[in-house]
C-alpha cells in the first residue's frame, strides 16, 4: 500500500472526484515553480577554453603557455552555482600530472597511469552544495604534456556551466588561467584564491585578457574588436560592414536630441524603427532627432573607409544639453560596455532594426555560408547564451530550479500534459506558457547549431543540437509537433524535418528494421528498451499529420510490433524493459514505467492510425493482451507496482498514470471488449493518484527516478528510488487527468 501522503495533505481529500480542480493545482503548481527565466547571457572569452564535442574543456596549457619549462606549474581556476545539493560525475583526461580540488578540498590526484595511458579517463564523483562552488585544477609541465581535459559525465544531459572568478569578472563564463610559476601556488596549504576578490589579491596575473592594449584601445570600435577576422578573411577596412544595437532611455517630456559622435565610414543610426541619421562621409556629425519617452532601440549600420572602422555616439537632450546615457539592449552578464557589435557582415545584407536586434539573430558573414554573432567590446568578447535553469544531479533530479528552456525528454511530456490542459480546462495561458518554453527553445535553435560549431560544445540546447540517440528528440518533438498542429506555427517543421531524417534515415536498426540504441563502449551497448516506443511514435505520428508523409506512421506501426517480437512476456502480458543483443535475451523484468511508455504510446498511434491500415487488427490485439496483463496486477490502492509483477515492489505513480490515462482512452475510444472493467481500473487507478501521490498544493509524490536497466528486480526496487515533483511523473498526471475528465464526459453522454 503506498504511503506517500497523509490522507489529509491529498489532493483527493480536499477535491473529492473532481478532477479538474486536481489539475488546476497541478498545472498552477507547475507554472508557479518553473518561472520564465529565460538564457543567461554572459560575456565568453573565445582566447579561453573552449569545449570538445563530448563537453570537455580542452586545457592545454602547453599550447596557452609554450614558454612553460619542465616541471613549471599551471591552474585553471572556476565557479559553479548550484541551486540545490547536486551530485554528478566528472571526467578528467590528464595530460601530465594535476590535481583538482573542489571547495578548496583535493577530490583527485593523477596517477601514472592517469597520465601514460592513452585515452585513459578518470571518473570523480562530484558533490556540489548549494551556492556556489570553486574548482581549481593544478597542472604540472612535464614531457608528456602540461594541462587536462575535464568536465560532466554525459555533459548534454548532466550539464556543468563553469563561470568566471574574481569580482574583476563576476558575471563572465568560462574558466580563467594562470601561469607558468616555477613552484606550487595554489592548492593544499596554499588555499583557493578568493573568487570574490580582485585578481591582484590573488597575487598573479590571469588570463584571458579583460582590456584592451593601449594601442588597441587607440583604434576605432570596429577596427579593435572584429581586426584580427579582417585580417585573417583578407578583408580590407574599405570593405568592412558590421552592425551595433544599445538601448537610450528617453526621459518624460523629451521629445528632440542631438546625436553626435564620429564615424569612419557611411553609417545610419535607427531609433526604435525609425531611421534618424544617414551620415555619408567620415568625420564628426550632429543631427536632431525626434523621440518618444521610453526605453527606445538604437541600431547603427556603419562600414569602414581608408580612416578606420567604426564610430562614436552620444544623444544628447536638446532642451537643456544632458547627456542621455546608453546601455546594453540585454543584460550581458560580466560586460560592463553598452554596445553589442556584429562583424563583418556580408555587405549585400540588408539588416533592418526589427529582424536584426534580437538575442538569436545570426550574421551571414563575408564567408559564404558563415555567419557571426554579437560581440564586446573587449579582447575576443563574445555575448554568448547559457542554459543555467534546473541542471540535472546523477539522479535526474532538478531541484528547485525551474525547468523553463530546458529541452529534453521528460519535460517533453509535461509540454504536452499544459497543452492539453490549456486546451481542457480553457486555459489559453497554460497554452501560452507550455508555447513560450517551447518556443524559447526552437527560437535559438540556429544559433545553437552555430554555437557548437564556433565553440566545439553548444551552451544551450544541448539534445536538441547533439542528437545521437531517440531520448534526446522524440518525446519534446513530439510536444513541439502539438503545438505546431494547435497553432499552425511553421517555424518548427525546419526542426521536425531534422528529427525525422534522424529517425527514419539515421537511427541504428537491427536487421529486421527495429529500432535499437547501439551506444558503443557504454553498458547499454545493443540494446533495446520499451522506452523508446514513446520516444519515437508520438514524435513520428505528429509528423505524419503535420506533413502527410504517411511513411512515418507506417514506421510508428511497425516498430511496435516489432518490439512485441523482443519484449513481450506473452505468459503474463507485460513488457520486458530491455532486450540485451548482447546476451542474447530480453531482461524479463516488467518495469512500470517501461510499460507505460508502450501503452501510452500505442493508444496515442491508435488514435491516428486509418482503420483500414494493414497492420491494425495486431495493434488492436497488442493493446488487448498488454491491457489485460497489466490490469490484472493494479494494486489495491489503485496504484501500479514498481516492478510489476511483484507485489513487494513499492507503489509507483508515473506508471499508474500512464495506465490510467491508456484505459481510459481505450474505452473513450470503443478499443477495449470490457470497457466497464477498464473505466472501474481507469478511476480507481486516478482516484490511487489524488489520494497517495498528488498533495493539495499540487506536489507529486511516487515517481521512480530516470533509470538504467538490470536484470535484477532488486535494482529497479531498491537501487531506484521515488522523487518529489520529478519531471518523469509531472506531465503524465496531467494528461491521465484530462483523460479521466473526458472519460467521465464520455461515460455521461452514453448513461
Amino acid at each position: 500500500m503506498a504511503s506517500y501522503l497523509e490522507h489529509r495533505e491529498s489532493a483527493h481529500y480536499w477535491f473529492g472526484e473532481d478532477e479538474k480542480a486536481v489539475l488546476e493545482v497541478l498545472a498552477n503548481r507547475y507554472v508557479g515553480a518553473n518561472p520564465r527565466i529565460p538564457f543567461a547571457m554572459r560575456s565568453f572569452s573565445k582566447a579561453g577554453f573552449l569545449q570538445n564535442g563530448d563537453g570537455l574543456y580542452e586545457m592545454d596549457l602547453q599550447e596557452k603557455m609554450p614558454q612553460a619549462g619542465d616541471g613549471a606549474y599551471g591552474y585553471m581556476y572556476g565557479i559553479v552555482w548550484s541551486d540545490d545539493e547536486r551530485s554528478l560525475d566528472a571526467l578528467l583526461e590528464s595530460f601530465g600530472p594535476v590535481c583538482f580540488y573542489v571547495n578548496g578540498a583535493l577530490v583527485y590526484r593523477s596517477t601514472a597511469v592517469d597520465e601514460l595511458k592513452p585515452g585513459a579517463r578518470a571518473v570523480i564523483p562530484l558533490l556540489l552544495r548549494k551556492g556556489w562552488n570553486t574548482l581549481l585544477l593544478e597542472a604540472k609541465r612535464t614531457e608528456a604534456g602540461f594541462g587536462c581535459r575535464f568536465g560532466a559525465e554525459e555533459g548534454k544531459v548532466r550539464i556543468l556551466q563553469v563561470l568566471s572568478p574574481f569580482a574583476t569578472r563576476s558575471g563572465s563564463a568560462g574558466w580563467v588561467y594562470a601561469g607558468p610559476f616555477s613552484e606550487s601556488r595554489f592548492g593544499g596549504e596554499h588555499g583557493v584564491p578568493d573568487f570574490t576578490g580582485t585578481e591582484e589579491h590573488s597575487g598573479c596575473a590571469w588570463l584571458p585578457r579583460l582590456h584592451w592594449s593601449p594601442d588597441e584601445a587607440a583604434l576605432s570600435s570596429f577596427e579593435r574588436v572584429f581586426k584580427r577576422e579582417c585580417s585573417e578573411r583578407e578583408i580590407s577596412l574599405d570593405g568592412a560592414v558590421g552592425y551595433g544595437w544599445s538601448s537610450i532611455e528617453i526621459p518624460y517630456g523629451v521629445r528632440e536630441v542631438i546625436l553626435r559622435g564620429e564615424v569612419k565610414g557611411p553609417t545610419s543610426i535607427w531609433l526604435a524603427d525609425r531611421l534618424a541619421a544617414d551620415v555619408k562621409d567620415t568625420g564628426s556629425y550632429s543631427i536632431a532627432a525626434s523621440v518618444e519617452p521610453g526605453v527606445l532601440r538604437v541600431f547603427v549600420k556603419t562600414g569602414g573607409s581608408g580612416a578606420g572602422w567604426g564610430f562614436t555616439l552620444t544623444a544628447v537632450n536638446q532642451a537643456n544639453g544632458q547627456e542621455l546615457p546608453l546601455k546594453l539592449p540585454l543584460p550581458v552578464h560580466g560586460h560592463d560596455g553598452v554596445w553589442l557589435l556584429a562583424g563583418p557582415c556580408d555587405p549585400s545584407f540588408e539588416g533592418q532594426p526589427d529582424e536584426a536586434c534580437a538575442a538569436s539573430m545570426l550574421f551571414p558573414s563575408t564567408a559564404p555560408g558563415n555567419y557571426v554573432y554579437w560581440s564586446l567590446d573587449a579582447p575576443d568578447a563574445r555575448m554568448r547564451p547559457f542554459y543555467e535553469n534546473a541542471m540535472l544531479s546523477n539522479k535526474w533530479t532538478t531541484g528547485s530550479a525551474t525547468n523553463y528552456g530546458r529541452w529534453d525528454y521528460p519535460l517533453g511530456v509535461t509540454m504536452y500534459g499544459l497543452l492539453r490542459m490549456g486546451r481542457e480546462l480553457g486555459r489559453q495561458d497554460l497554452t501560452d506558457y507550455a508555447i513560450s518554453h517551447i518556443r524559447t527553445c526552437t527560437d535559438m535553435y540556429d544559433y545553437s547549431l552555430w554555437d557548437r560549431d564556433e565553440y566545439g560544445f553548444p551552451s544551450i540546447n544541448h539534445q536538441l543540437v547533439l542528437i545521437k540517440m531517440l531520448d534526446n528528440c522524440g518525446s519534446f518533438g513530439s510536444a513541439m509537433l502539438e503545438a505546431h498542429l494547435m497553432t499552425g506555427d511553421r517555424s518548427f517543421m525546419a526542426i521536425a524535418d531534422r528529427i525525422a531524417e534522424f529517425m527514419l534515415g539515421k537511427l541504428e536498426r537491427r536487421e529486421d528494421g527495429a529500432f535499437y540504441r547501439l551506444c558503443p563502449g557504454e553498458y547499454s551497448a545493443t540494446t533495446m528498451w520499451a522506452d523508446d516506443l514513446y520516444m519515437s511514435a508520438p514524435f513520428l505520428i505528429r509528423y505524419a499529420e503535420a506533413t502527410g508523409r504517411s511513411e512515418a506512421l507506417d514506421e510508428a506501426a511497425r516498430q511496435f510490433l516489432l518490439f512485441r517480437s523482443y519484449l513481450l512476456m506473452e505468459s503474463e502480458g507485460l513488457m520486458s524493459h530491455v532486450f540485451d543483443f548482447k546476451y542474447g535475451k530480453a531482461t524479463r523484468i516488467p518495469w512500470g514505467r517501461g510499460n507505460g511508455w508502450c501503452l501510452f504510446s500505442l493508444t496515442e498511434l491508435l488514435e491516428k492510425l486509418p482503420a483500414t491500415h494493414p497492420q491494425r487488427n495486431d495493434l488492436l490485439a497488442m493493446l488487448h493482451e498488454l491491457c489485460e496483463g497489466i490490469a490484472a496486477v493494479q494494486g489495491e490502492s489503485g496504484l501500479w507496482h514498481q516492478v510489476l509483477n511483484r507485489p513487494d515492489a513499492y507503489e509507483e505513480a508515473s506508471c499508474t498514470a500512464m495506465f490510467a490515462y491508456a484505459f481510459a482512452r481505450g474505452v473513450r475510444f470503443g478499443w477495449l471488449n470490457d470497457p466497464e472493467r477498464y473505466t472501474a481500473a481507469a478511476l480507481k487507478a486516478w482516484r490511487g493518484l489524488a489520494g497517495e501521490a498528488i498533495d493539495r498544493q499540487g506536489n507529486v509524490h511516487g515517481v521512480c527516478s530516470g533509470s538504467r536497466y538490470s536484470y535484477s528486480a532488486d535494482y529497479y526496487m531498491f537501487d531506484l528510488r521515488t522523487v518529489i515533483n520529478d519531471n518523469h511523473g509531472i506531465g503524465i498526471m496531467m494528461l491521465a487527468g484530462v483523460e479521466i475528465s473526458l472519460l467521465k464526459r464520455t461515460l455521461a453522454k452514453t448513461s
